[in-house]
């Protein structure tokens, strides 16, 4: 039987990638990849912060390494199956 968890709402997306965001940046190896695999530099994750394609990039990018997202999900006790589900909301219209 599944658990019938709360749907992830956007606010919750967002903290969520904020917490991926300094998961990543808590080693210079993550980062550096996240950059490479994104075409950002560094200067523009400042400028970029709290926009919805950083953050969906974020979790997108955690979500295509499962090894990278286990680990992100284990340190901040997150189910790694929730990441799916923020990142709908974070790329979902706006009302």
């Amino acid at each position: 039987m599944r658990s019938k968890r709360r749907p992830i709402d956007r606010e919750a997306a967002e903290a969520m990638a904020v917490q991926g965001l300094a998961f990543l940046a808590e080693e210079p190896a993550r980062l550096q990849r996240f950059l490479l695999a994104t075409g950002l530099e560094a200067g523009e994750i400042r400028a970029r912060a709290g926009s919805p394609e950083l953050m969906s990039a974020v979790l997108e990018h955690l979500a295509g390494d499962e090894s990278l997202l286990l680990v992100f999900a284990a340190s901040r006790q997150i189910a790694p199956d929730s990441i799916a589900p923020a990142i709908r909301a974070l790329l979902a219209p706006q009302p």
